[in-house]
């Protein structure tokens, strides 16, 4: 009588729906939103440096499937969005060939060199956006001033392309178009010995409403942190990613922000100038949660969410950057595994070991 063999395979048994596609589709389309009002509100010179990101990511990707004698992996949309996340890390005039190398940086060292998707350590467009910052740390710091794409004083798409191409504004006046990031602001103001009314809401005019619908200069993703939070909302609801490591790290910043806030007032700026500023929620819901370099359990999720909030608020207040999401997830990204082993769930049925 012929032996039968039963295989078990690990779990899950049945499918879930979901394909690698589909889930980086659905993360372009929770962007989008953003994406569109910061086109608006930068001009076309935001459009070319999001096209310029993401064709690099592209190409990069096409060249190392070839080198690998590989299939191509266009298809999967994970380029694609790595190009553009790393475009609304940006400046909207960032020169050309910053978008370039940040792009195939993005491919070829954040994801390509560990073997490919699933297999990288850090995230592929943060990691790019520190090696760009700490590299041109002029281009990555000229922050222009939002420029309704429809209104009078827009750039037009030819001298869009003189800006981003040959660094030419014509005869725009570099002063005239560029301005500080709200953090920026209050960094520099207050080194100075201001305090934060006068660096912020005297000098600055800063409005918490207007800055979180997108009335702020900085990088092309800090626009507005409320249609942000609309998308990382809705990708909660399609079940796409959980509220652990979003709610963790908003939290892990703006609540010692609050306390230092209540304590001195006159040296620290409000939590919710945290929140709306910056990019706290584009990497809270869209960089901090990629599942490859995210812990896998909510105990470690909530950990490692809250930490990336906590170093953010450091960095913002005492770091040498106004801004400190990039580094803040980058630096938690070599703690994951760490993260791992100890949350990980007890296996049903084991038996704790004593002490003889």
């Amino acid at each position: 009588m012929a032996q039968m063999s039963l295989n078990v395979i690990s779990s899950p048994h049945v499918h879930g729906g979901d394909s690698i596609p589909k889930v980086m589709k659905t993360v372009i389309y929770a962007l989008m939103p953003a994406t569109a009002l910061s086109v608006v509100m930068f001009g076309w010179p935001a459009l070319l440096v999001i096209l310029l990101t993401t064709l690099s990511c592209m190409v990069t990707e096409w060249v190392f499937m070839k080198i690998r004698n590989r299939a191509s992996t266009l298809d999967d949309y994970s380029a694609a969005l790595t190009g553009l996340l790393l475009a609304l890390t940006l400046p909207p005039h960032t020169p050309w060939w910053v978008c370039v190398v940040g792009g195939v940086f993005a491919i070829a060292v954040g994801k390509q060199i560990y073997g490919g998707l699933g297999n990288n350590m850090f995230n592929p467009a943060l990691i790019a956006r520190v090696f760009l910052l700490i590299s041109f740390p002029v281009e990555l710091t000229t922050w222009p001033i939002p420029v309704d794409i429809f209104g009078p004083a827009s750039y037009g798409l030819y001298d869009s392309f003189a800006i981003i191409f040959s660094g030419d504004y014509g005869s725009l006046s570099m002063d005239a178009i560029t301005g500080a990031t709200p953090l920026g602001q209050y960094r520099m103001e207050t080194g100075l010995g201001k305090t934060v009314q006068d660096a912020l809401y005297g000098l600055y005019n800063f409005d918490h409403a207007q800055v979180a619908g997108g009335l702020v200069g900085g990088s092309i993703g800090e626009t507005s942190a409320a249609l942000l939070g609309l998308g990382g909302i809705w990708m909660i609801r399609k079940k796409l990613i959980t509220w652990h490591i979003p709610v963790s790290m908003i939290l892990g910043c703006i609540v010692p922000a609050g306390l230092f806030w209540l304590a001195n007032s006159t040296v620290y700026p409000d939590p919710i100038f945290h929140l709306v500023t910056g990019g706290l929620v584009l990497g809270a819901f869209f960089m901090a949660t990629d599942m490859v370099t995210s812990p896998v359990t909510f105990k470690g999720q909530l950990i490692f969410g809250f930490l990336c909030g906590l170093l953010t608020w450091i960095i913002r207040t005492w770091g040498g950057y106004p801004e400190g999401v990039s580094f803040a997830v980058v630096i938690m990204n070599t703690a994951v595994p760490l993260i791992d082993q100890y949350t990980r769930p007890t296996i049903y049925g084991a038996v704790k070991k004593t002490e003889q």
